[in-house]
């Protein structure tokens, strides 16, 4: 039953990977996806820590604690499941027709960028909702970014998504 789940699920990613990878988007969705992408490296996440902490009222501390206990425990956890579950990166798999980044390692399940960029946004959004929208947008830009540039299948941001949400409020609600 696992296994014929994993099959329908892989079948489904190497379909909108061969779909993404021939696509030829307009300019300005590259520039965005390729700027989203190096937000994700961590400097958007840095400069946005060092905002809450100048400007971010009486919870400022509380709230950049939650964002990176969320987010360390994210980074060990994606490294510790990239190597366990040993999947390829879909530019492994076959070329991609514009994207010329190269990944940071050679795993491609969870996305990383994506676990970072929704523990920061659930965290950060629990303790300053009015944020949320400005969070969630940076978060989805991320993980999309990491589908077009094809460095992750649709499932290793689902679930980079998934992890990243639940860590980040996780921290939060014990920190508040």
């Amino acid at each position: 039953m696992a296994v014929s789940v994993l099959h329908w699920l892989q079948a489904r990613d190497h379909r909108l990977m061969r779909r993404v990878n021939r696509w030829t988007p307009p300019h300005w969705v590259r520039l965005w996806m390729v700027a989203a992408t190096r937000g994700g490296d961590g400097w958007l996440w840095y400069a946005l820590g060092a905002v809450v902490a100048l400007l971010g009222g009486p919870e400022r501390f509380r709230a950049d604690l939650a964002a990176v206990l969320s987010v360390s425990t994210g980074i060990a956890l994606f490294l510790y499941l990239k190597r366990a579950c040993n999947r390829k990166r879909p530019g492994s798999l076959e070329p991609h027709c514009w994207a010329t980044l190269l990944p940071p390692d050679q795993f491609s399940f969870p996305s990383g960028h994506t676990i970072t960029a929704f523990s920061v946004a659930s965290s950060l959004a629990t303790f300053y909702p009015p944020m949320l929208i400005g969070l969630l947008f940076c978060a989805f830009s991320v993980a999309v970014s990491r589908i077009l540039l094809g460095m992750h299948f649709l499932s290793d941001v689902l679930a980079g998504a998934a992890i990243g949400c639940t860590l980040g409020y996780t921290a939060a609600v014990l920190l508040r």
